[in-house]
């Protein structure tokens, strides 16, 4: 397991010492690394990102206005000279707070917080179960994602199949993309969205689910293969 994160600090040598922290880090990898929080706001609501290292003291858009502007927040790791901003730092439920310049081993400390932070969160959130309620044969049904294994389109009609059974919902694919966690599910045929800790083997046509063969459209693969090294 690697936290996905993005460098962002207007300082272009700062910006160079902290990616190379990260990839030289065997438990993060580098979507990106930014210059202003701009850019870095547009890279996150591409992306799944787990943790951000963030400078406060940027011109027009500083770390902590950056901040307040997500809708959804990742780990937080600020980056600084100055130690008078650590006490609001937390305040923003900061992970760390590092000052400039960084030694390796502070560094490692601060990132293995942040890798047992997300190790909990992911423990309670299987503790407590992920679950959807899908509406069929006139009941209402719970159903918890880490049993799905795809959802197939079925004309005016959704069949979500699980470990346990299969169910027709009037719905659409675009509706359940859109409600399934992207860290677990990706669309990879008009037809189909999978789970992908369920795909057992692949090739450039298909995604085999026990028995099963998934098409894969043409642009797809390479989404697939993405999705699968990132949640390894």
């Amino acid at each position: 397991m690697k936290l996905n994160c993005v460098v962002v600090d207007d300082s272009s040598i700062q910006r160079t010492i902290i990616a190379k922290l990260v990839n030289n880090h065997p438990g993060l990898h580098l979507i990106g690394d930014f210059s202003n929080a701009i850019e870095a706001k547009s890279c996150i609501s591409l992306n799944n990102i787990d943790l951000i290292f963030l400078d406060i003291e940027m011109p027009v858009i500083n770390g902590f206005d950056f901040l307040d502007g997500l809708k959804s927040k990742p780990q937080i790791i600020f980056i600084t000279s100055k130690a008078e901003y650590a006490l609001k730092a937390f305040d923003y439920d900061a992970t760390d707070y590092l000052q400039k310049p960084i030694a390796v081993d502070r560094f490692n400390a601060s990132v293995k917080r942040a890798v047992d932070m997300h190790l909990l969160k992911k423990e309670v959130k299987e503790e407590e179960g992920e679950h959807i309620f899908i509406k069929s044969n006139l009941k209402k049904l719970k159903i918890f994602t880490a049993k799905i294994k795809w959802i197939e389109a079925f004309g005016d009609y959704v069949r979500v199949v699980t470990e346990d059974d299969s169910n027709l919902v009037l719905s659409t694919m675009k509706s359940f993309e859109n409600d399934l966690s992207k860290d677990k599910f990706i669309r990879v045929h008009k037809s189909y969205i999978i789970n992908i800790d369920k795909v057992e083997r692949f090739n450039s046509k298909f995604a085999e689910i026990g028995i099963t063969k998934i098409p894969l459209s043409r642009n797809k693969k390479e989404d697939l293969v993405k999705a699968l090294s990132t949640s390894s």
